[in-house]
C-alpha cells in the first residue's frame, strides 16, 4: 500500500519529487539536441572566449551559454559516432546550430565532407566553479 502511495503522489507531483526531472541547464546529464558545424581553417591561432588560442588539432568547441570549461560528449546522430569535448568558445551564432566543433572533434564524428550534421550534446562534468 505504501509503494502505490509514493506512485501517486509522484504521478501527482509531475515525477519530478521522484527524482526523474531533466538535470538542470549545464549540471552533469543536461542534453541538447541539435546541429553541429567546426571552425573554418580560417580561425587557426585566434583567442577564443576563455583567453586560449584556437588549435584545429584540439579536442575544443563553441556553445552560446554553457560555461566555459564543461566537458560535453557530441554524438553524431546518423552514425552514432560521438567524441568527447571542452567548451573553450562562444558561438555558432547560426539558427539551428549548438554546437561549433574543432576540425579534430569534426573528423572524429566524420562530418568534414558535410559541414553540418545533426547531434546530441550532453554535460559530462560541469564547469569547474570558480
Amino acid at each position: 500500500m505504501a509503494k502505490r502511495a509514493l506512485m501517486v503522489s509522484c504521478l501527482a507531483a509531475g515525477m519530478s519529487a521522484c527524482g526523474s526531472a531533466a538535470p538542470a541547464f549545464g549540471e552533469r546529464g543536461y542534453t541538447e539536441s541539435g546541429k553541429a558545424s567546426y571552425y573554418a581553417r580560417k580561425f587557426q591561432g585566434r583567442t577564443m572566449a576563455n583567453g586560449e588560442a584556437y588549435r584545429k588539432g584540439k579536442l575544443t568547441a563553441a556553445h552560446r551559454t554553457l560555461p566555459l570549461g564543461t566537458k560535453v560528449r557530441v554524438t553524431n546522430t546518423r552514425t552514432q559516432k560521438s567524441v568527447k569535448v571542452r567548451i573553450t568558445d562562444r558561438g555558432p551564432f547560426v539558427k539551428g546550430r549548438i554546437v561549433d566543433l574543432s576540425e579534430k572533434a569534426a573528423r572524429r564524428l566524420d562530418f568534414i565532407k558535410a559541414g553540418v550534421i545533426p547531434v546530441e550534446m550532453k554535460v559530462l562534468k560541469p564547469a569547474p566553479a570558480k
